[in-house]
C-alpha cells in the first residue's frame, strides 16, 4: 500500500441524496407487456433451438447406427 492513499468520506445524507432520481420514471403498462412478450418470444427460440438440435443429433445417431455397412465374415 501507498503512504499517501486518499480515503473519500461518504455521509449518509450525502448517499440518500445521490440514491435518488432528478425526475420520477413513469413506466406504461403497454411497455411491460412489450417487454414480456420479448422474453416469451426469446425462451421460445431457446426452446425451439434445442428441440431442433436434439432431433438432428437423433437422426445422425440413428442414420450412423442403422448405415449399410458390409458385414465382415468372422469364420
Amino acid at each position: 500500500m501507498t503512504a499517501k492513499a486518499k480515503i473519500k468520506v461518504i455521509k449518509k445524507s450525502e448517499m440518500k441524496a445521490a440514491e435518488k432520481p432528478a425526475k420520477p420514471v413513469v413506466v406504461q403498462k403497454n411497455s411491460k407487456q412489450v417487454a414480456a412478450r420479448e422474453m416469451v418470444s426469446t425462451v421460445t427460440t431457446w426452446v425451439s433451438d434445442v428441440q431442433q438440435r436434439k432431433r438432428d443429433e437423433t437422426r445422425q445417431a440413428i442414420e450412423k447406427f442403422f448405415s449399410p455397412q458390409p458385414q465382415k465374415c468372422g469364420a
